[in-house]
């Protein structure tokens, strides 16, 4: 009986490639590389104490600061910070295929999350994590204030001049200059010029 051999296809040959690549940033590139990369390249501030996966799909603004024990992970889709951003201690972002965009000027208060997938969940029959993810991303405009310990799901979309007030869930979508609060949260007033 002679044994047959299967040469890898392409797409699984790439996929694999991936994941290594992807375990070679996670465990094999120092935090305070990831620090001095930042500040040359982007001229952003993180701290050696973050978790910031470097991937094509991450961008950040100039002057953006990064606090310590926050997780950045951009490996499905594009994460995109703008200029002047700050996330506070133990913060979560994931980007899921669908990215997430963070507005200049845009705070984020400690242990806020923002996490842009969801699993499918439709077959009663099919374990949650066999039926794959959906992604439809997040956005947040500029000068926009996440509270803290605040969670922000996928599809969520903040508008330019908001406020999250802290311990809020948010998973819709936002008018520009709004104050939101609650879980799920809602408007509970609007910022008027002054």
């Amino acid at each position: 009986m002679a044994l047959s051999t299967t040469t890898p296809t392409p797409m699984a040959s790439n996929s694999r490639r991936r994941k290594i690549a992807l375990i070679a940033r996670r465990f094999l590139v120092p935090a305070p590389f990831v620090t001095v990369y930042a500040l040359i390249k982007w001229k952003a501030s993180i701290s050696p104490r973050a978790e910031v996966e470097l991937t094509p799909h991450l961008s950040m603004g100039r002057g953006t600061t990064v606090s310590s024990f926050t997780k950045i992970k951009a490996t499905d889709g594009p994460l995109e910070i703008g200029e002047k951003c700050g996330f506070g201690t133990g913060c979560f972002i994931s980007s899921g295929a669908g990215g997430i965009r963070i507005g200049d000027h845009t705070i984020f208060g400690p242990n806020v999350s923002l996490i842009a997938s969801n699993y499918r969940y439709e077959k009663l029959d099919v374990p949650l994590e066999e039926q794959g993810h959906t992604s439809k991303g997040i956005r947040i405009g500029r000068n926009v204030w996440i509270g803290a310990n605040t969670v922000i799901l996928d599809g969520s979309v903040i508008r330019e001049n908001s406020i999250v007030v802290a311990n809020s869930l948010v998973n819709r979508q936002f008018p520009p200059n709004s104050i939101i609060q609650g879980n799920p949260a809602k408007v509970i007033l609007q910022r008027r010029a002054s």
